[in-house]
């Protein structure tokens, strides 16, 4: 039986948008939405909020725990893999699952079925993606086309962006690699509003008009 832990790193002290984490998003703090999303997930075994700030106990739902973390990892200089490194430290498991409060969209079933690839079918890590089927360009030069031979966009080689909804790794893949996705990974593709990233005002604008159309829809 595997051990699967689910951590949702949280700062209060944001420099692009302060106080972007607690900010009401169609009536709801917005880090309650990822919250009622991992509480979903049954296949869960420990459910942690990853914290300085015992302000958050605040906003757990039931089936949510508080782990306090050390304030230095509030640092704007901090970095995401600093991060995950004291939570594997300070928590064990054979499977993490590391979400994001910024993208409030993210679904129960696409963790699940992600986390399905690594358990059942041999893949080390899942992470969430787009896929972007289009006529791209990196370094000056196109990415996945040629300019002398232009094919329509079906026909395009696609390009997958990560996205921060969720990264699921194997233990060894962090404590071998010292990376959040490992050699084998499956890529996951959500839909660009499942997507929906807030690090700006604007990007809180979008999800505002995000979070109106899932209400709308009966999916909120």
């Amino acid at each position: 039986m595997h051990k699967i832990v689910s951590f949702i790193p949280i700062k209060l002290n944001n420099q692009r948008l302060p106080g972007k984490n607690l900010m009401i998003l169609e009536g709801r703090p917005l880090c309650d939405y990822i919250f009622n999303t991992i509480c979903q997930v049954n296949a869960i075994s420990e459910k942690y909020v990853y914290c300085s700030d015992e302000k958050i106990k605040d906003y757990l739902p039931k089936g949510l725990s508080f782990l306090r973390r050390d304030p230095y990892l509030d640092g704007f200089q901090v970095k995401g893999l600093d991060i995950i490194e004291h939570f594997v430290r300070d928590v064990d498991a054979d499977i993490y699952i590391l979400t994001h409060v910024t993208q409030p969209f993210t679904k129960a079933e696409s963790i699940e079925q992600a986390l399905n690839k690594v358990l059942y079918e041999g893949y080390d890590s899942a992470f969430s993606c787009t896929c972007i089927q289009d006529y791209c360009w990196y370094q000056n030069k196109p990415l996945n086309y040629d300019r002398k031979d232009i094919v329509t966009t079906q026909n395009l080689e696609p390009v997958y962006m990560e996205t921060g909804a969720f990264f699921i790794f194997k233990k060894e893949v962090f404590t071998k690699y010292h990376q959040r996705i490992g050699m084998n990974p499956y890529k996951y593709v959500i839909s660009p509003l499942e997507a929906v990233d807030i690090d700006t005002a604007e990007d809180f604008e979008l999800a505002k008009v995000v979070a109106e159309y899932y209400k709308r829809l009966g999916k909120d």
